[in-house]
This record gives C-alpha cells, structure tokens and sequence, in this order.
C-alpha cells in the first residue's frame, strides 16, 4: 500500500466520504493495519494524518469487531507542528529630500542665515525616537472541544419542511431565544415524538440555508454503530434541565464557548469524530490523543442516548 499517498488524500479528511462512517473505511482500516502494524515509531512520524485516521476508526465498534490487534502510539513522541512567521515586508528608500540651498536668499542678513542654520542643526541633534516593537500575534488554539456552544433546548413546534420530504423545521426554546432548525430526521423520529422533546442543541455553528429554509442551529442525535440504518435517536440532557442550560464536556467546565466557530477553521469538523455514547449510552468526547472519554454534562447530571451504545454523534 502506498502510504505516502494516502497521507496526502486524507489530510483535509475525517472519513473517506464526508463526515460520516462507511464500510469503505472498514476496508481501509485493514488494509491500514498490514502496513503501519510493522512499521517503527519513527517511520510512523512521515504519516500523522493516517494515524489519525488509523486511531480513528480502530475505536469504532464495526473495527473492533474484526478482532485484529489494536494499535497504540506515542503522539509525544511525534514532531511538533512549527509555525513559520510571515517574511517581513521590505521597507521601501525614502525619497531624497529636495537639496536645500546654503547661501541665504538675496535680503536676508548674515546673522539671520546664521541663526537659521543653527535652528535646523539643533533638529539635526535631536536623538529620534524609537518605535515600540509591534505586538507579538496572538497565539493560534488548536480545535478544542470546549469551543462548542451546547445547550439544552425544547423543541415547542415541528412541522414538516414545504419542499423537502426529509427534513423537518422546528422552533426550540434556548431558554433566553426561539431559534429555527432544521434537521433530517423525518424517517427516523416520528413527528409526535418531536413535539415538547428536551434536546441538546449546538448553538454557534454558520447558520444554513436548508431548501430555503435557514437553520440557526443543529440537534445532536446519536447514529446507531451500524450506520443510520440502524437508526438514529437524540441524546437526552439530564432529568430535570430547563431551555438554555448550558451543556458542558467534563475537563473544560471553566473555559467559554466561541460567540460563532467559524467555518474555516473546521473547529466543529475536527472535533465531531470524537464524539461517541460509551456502552453505558453516557455521550462524551474521546480525545484522539490520550483516548480518554471526556463526558457531555450539566450540572444536573450526563447527557445519554436512549438505546445505542458505542454510538457516533453529529
């Protein structure tokens, strides 16, 4: 297998097709495995993208289920990211100043001349004035989970989307706002369990455009481990939350969500694989790095999916 191609291809991925599982991932896994299982810790450093991937998939349940041995790494071992400072800007030569005409003009006595030329040699002495260096940039932070704005929402109205069969449009109470959202849920959940249902709801992403219709937010469901055909459900904020609690990931209780995440930086794509139900069907993020659970929570308790375990989140 070539690996350094792959290295290239799936360095602006998360999956092989978008954001979501397929069994071509499965097949990639084990191919995958063949070739990186021999290889040394430093050969492995020419591929970060792909042990991201590899580590990735290797915790999903459908890998799992292959038996094959499960792979571990030393990402402190791995080359730090250098960030290389912009080139300065070349400083264009000031223009010569116009040459100034030494000999005092016709009329203008020699103690005047005198004195002009005393004035313009004490400006000559001055010592100028150095300019404080410019502020050092501010630092750039790496996609951390705790940018995400999670709260718990009340969908108080759902009806059917006028021009898309699939999707439906509902009014959710964040406790202080009313917000539209739309989501693709009509063959999943049956519209009367929509109504007054408590959900958790991710409340900084770009607002879209969904077949005319613009979305303010997105509900975060819970897809069964064997693919949406195995059905998708919401995950259910603790017993006892009200419309606008704020929903946090254990670990990160202190630091403030971003005002809106912004699309460039990916924030939401490169954490969302992470986010997992363990099999006690508690939501939570796993840190790609350290493999620890970092669980989804209020301070009234864990947010947790009905029935699927081992389950993604989007």
């Amino acid at each position: 297998m070539d690996l350094a191609q792959f290295e290239k291809e799936i360095a602006t991925k998360t999956f092989l097709k978008g954001q979501l599982y397929s069994s071509d991932d499965l097949e990639m896994y084990k191919n995958l495995h063949s070739a990186i299982a021999p290889l040394q810790a430093a050969q492995l450093h020419a591929f970060p993208n792909t042990v991201r991937y590899f580590s990735l998939i290797q915790k999903l349940e459908p890998a799992r289920k292959l038996g094959l041995e499960q792979l571990t790494f030393d990402y402190s071992t791995f080359p730090k990211p250098v960030r290389v400072a912009d080139a300065p800007k070349e400083k264009k030569p000031k223009k010569d100043a116009a040459p100034v005409n030494k000999e005092a003009p016709a009329g203008t006595s020699k103690a005047g001349a005198e004195g002009a030329a005393a004035k313009k040699e004490g400006k000559k002495d001055k010592p100028k004035k150095e300019k404080a260096p410019p502020a050092p940039p501010a630092p750039v932070l790496p996609p951390s989970p705790s940018m995400i704005d999670l709260r718990v929402g009340k969908i108080v109205k759902v009806e059917k989307h006028p021009d898309a069969d699939s999707l439906y449009v509902e009014q959710i109470d964040l406790g202080t706002e009313t917000r539209t959202v739309v989501s693709g849920l009509v063959k999943y959940v049956p519209i009367e369990e929509m109504q007054d249902k408590m959900v958790v709801a991710i409340c900084n992403l770009k607002p879209a455009s969904m077949r005319g219709i613009k979305s303010f937010a997105m509900v975060l469901c819970a897809t069964s481990s064997d693919g949406k055909d195995g059905g998708v459900e919401f995950v259910n904020p603790p017993e006892g939350s009200a419309p606008g609690d704020r929903i946090f990931f254990e670990g990160y209780e202190d630091t403030k969500p971003e005002e809106q995440l912004n699309p460039k930086k990916k924030v939401f794509e490169t954490i969302q694989p992470g986010f997992r139900t363990l099999d006690t069907l508690e939501a939570c993020w796993i840190n790609p790095e350290t493999s620890k659970p970092h669980l989804i929570k209020t301070s009234k308790g864990i947010c947790k999916a009905g029935k699927f375990a081992n389950a993604t989140l989007s």
